[in-house]
């Protein structure tokens, strides 16, 4: 038997044993005859109802499968009137974002308004006159009103820190700025597509985190570690993480149980984001002047 009949009959032999399973409906790898009785192609076929294989027709291409992108966007363990809140809810932080950037400009550029000390107590005090007035039609714009108050004033909090970094290099604020976007959007897009109170075991880890690196701050001004400032923005950084997993969770639960205060709730994610963006900047700040120090 010459070299040229076996490379002809050995894809016929394949297809036969294929054949004798009468596997039906199933894709699996197989040898299809060449064209004009050349070399055999391995590939990807499938088997029919009748159990034959299929021809080169039939060869199924992986790359041809359409995402649906309708699927991703869709909760089915949320109910409709949460996720109606949820919309209330990122609209108020969308607000906030824009809000807090017009507080910071207003501090660096235009120099109007200063933060110190009488800006952090006007956003405490806003904040606390938020909580205190009960949620409500009839409260509504005031509440949302308050809420611009906090925003701004809380934007011109982070002046001092974004002229640090303007002095260390200007790139650092975009490039802060999307990655605390990017850390945000996946961890609350984890929070939404995982199983409800999944997450909120970790509310009692991340109070005690959080007191400890109070404690440490704190306890930093007699000490004045480098080393310690340096670890309590990275540990805050890993904290606020899981705060965002946690707050979105825990707003879902309180949704679906009738709180409604979307307000309140915009304020938690609010202060999870400023937080986790000064925490970035300032660690980005501070390995760039750690490079400039090195070069020279």
């Amino acid at each position: 038997m010459s070299h040229s009949s076996v490379t002809r009959e050995a894809p016929q032999l394949l297809l036969s044993q294929w054949q004798r399973r009468k596997v039906r409906g199933v894709w699996g790898w197989g040898c299809l005859p060449g064209p004009r009785g050349g070399p055999a192609v391995f590939g990807l076929v499938t088997f029919g109802q009748s159990g034959d294989c299929c021809t080169h027709s039939g060869t199924m291409n992986i790359f041809d499968r359409k995402i649906n992108f309708d699927a991703l966007l869709k909760f089915s363990h949320i109910t409709p009137s949460t996720q109606q809140h949820l919309k209330k809810v990122y609209a108020s932080f969308a607000l906030c974002m824009f809000v807090a950037a017009a507080g910071a400009y207003v501090h660096v550029v235009t120099h109007f308004i200063q933060a110190g000390l009488l800006s952090a107590l006007g956003s405490l005090i806003l904040m606390i006159w938020l909580m205190a007035t009960p949620h409500s039609h009839e409260t509504e714009q005031k509440r949302l009103g308050l809420l611009a108050g906090f925003a701004f004033l809380t934007g011109v909090g982070l002046g001092p820190a974004l002229e640090f970094c303007i002095t260390v290099n200007p790139s650092i604020l975009p490039t802060a700025f999307m990655g605390t976007a990017m850390i945000f959007t996946c961890f609350t897009l984890s929070a939404l597509y995982a199983r409800r109170r999944s997450y909120l075991f970790l509310g009692g880890i991340l109070m005690s985190a959080l007191s400890l690196l109070l404690l440490s701050s704190l306890g930093n001004v007699f000490f004045g570690s480098i080393w310690l400032f340096q670890a309590n923005l990275y540990v805050g950084l890993v904290v606020m993480c899981g705060f965002v997993l946690f707050d979105t969770q825990l707003i879902i639960e309180k949704a679906e149980h009738g709180d409604q205060d979307y307000i309140w709730h915009c304020i938690d994610l609010f202060l999870d984001f400023i937080t986790l963006f000064r925490k970035l900047m300032m660690i980005l700040a501070m390995n760039e002047k750690d490079k400039k120090k090195e070069k020279k």
